[in-house]
């Protein structure tokens, strides 16, 4: 599984708190970025939580 951040990102850092460990909060773009370009498989269900929750939907994922 992959997911990537869209410009739609609107720089609520809500994924950032649901999970740190996957989302980084970029100040100098003023969005969130993934830390990993594969999700390790601990963390799916939330990233997948995130996406669902985007109010922006700005986190696409693609399911391997």
């Amino acid at each position: 599984m992959k997911a990537t951040i869209t410009k739609q990102c609107m720089g609520d850092r809500n994924c950032n708190k649901l999970c740190p460990e996957v989302f980084e909060y970029d100040e100098d773009q003023l969005l969130s970025i993934v830390k990993f370009n594969n999700i390790p498989n601990e963390y799916k269900a939330l990233v997948r939580q995130a996406a669902a929750e985007c109010g922006a939907d700005a986190i696409e994922i693609i399911e391997d």
